[in-house]
C-alpha cells in the first residue's frame, strides 16, 4: 500500500494549477529527466522536519477512471490532476502527513476556482474544498470508495458521482 498523500484536482489545467500551487507556496522548480509530459516537481523546506525538504509532483491523474463500474466509484473520479506530496530523505510519515495537510490548507485558503481533495495512502479522504463551499473535513478512516460514498458523495462535486 502507498504511504503517499496526494492532493488532487479538478477545474483546471493541469500546467495552470502547478504553475498557481507553485505560487501559493513558494516552490521552488526542479527539472528532471526522469519527468513525463505534462508533470511538474517542485520542492520546498519541510516546516516539521529539520533539513529535509518537501517534493511536489504535479501531473495528470494517474488513478483517473473515466466511467467507472457502479461498485468502483471512487471520491476522486471526477479529478483531473493531482499533486504527490512527499518527503526528501528519511521517510517520516506522521511529518509527510502533516505537510500535506499544511499545503492543502494553504491552498484552500486562496479560495481557488479549482477543486482539491486530500487523501492518504490511496484509501482514505482525508479533507476536500469546493469553491464556493469551503473545505470540509471527513472522520479518520473514511474509504475513498464506494463503502464511504454517503459520507463523501454530498460535499465533492463533479464526476461520475456529482455534488
Amino acid at each position: 500500500m502507498s504511504s503517499d498523500d496526494d492532493i488532487f484536482f479538478s477545474g483546471g489545467a493541469v500546467e495552470d494549477v502547478a504553475e498557481w500551487m507553485a505560487r501559493t507556496l513558494g516552490l521552488e522548480r526542479l527539472e528532471s529527466p526522469d519527468l513525463e509530459e505534462g508533470e511538474y516537481l517542485f520542492k520546498k523546506q519541510s516546516r516539521f522536519t529539520d533539513g529535509l525538504g518537501v517534493l511536489l509532483l504535479v501531473r495528470p491523474n494517474i488513478h483517473l477512471v473515466v466511467d467507472p463500474e457502479p461498485d468502483e466509484v471512487s471520491v476522486i473520479d471526477g479529478c483531473t490532476g493531482m499533486a504527490k506530496v512527499r518527503l526528501a530523505g528519511v521517510k517520516d510519515v506522521q511529518a509527510q502527513t502533516r505537510e500535506a495537510c499544511t499545503i492543502f490548507s494553504e491552498l484552500a485558503a486562496t479560495a481557488p476556482r479549482v477543486a482539491l481533495v486530500l487523501t492518504n495512502a490511496l484509501s482514505t479522504v482525508v479533507a476536500a474544498y469546493r469553491p464556493g463551499a469551503g473545505v470540509r473535513s471527513f472522520p479518520a478512516g473514511t474509504s475513498m470508495d464506494l463503502d464511504d460514498i454517503g459520507v463523501w458523495r454530498p460535499w465533492v462535486g463533479g464526476g461520475p458521482h456529482g455534488g
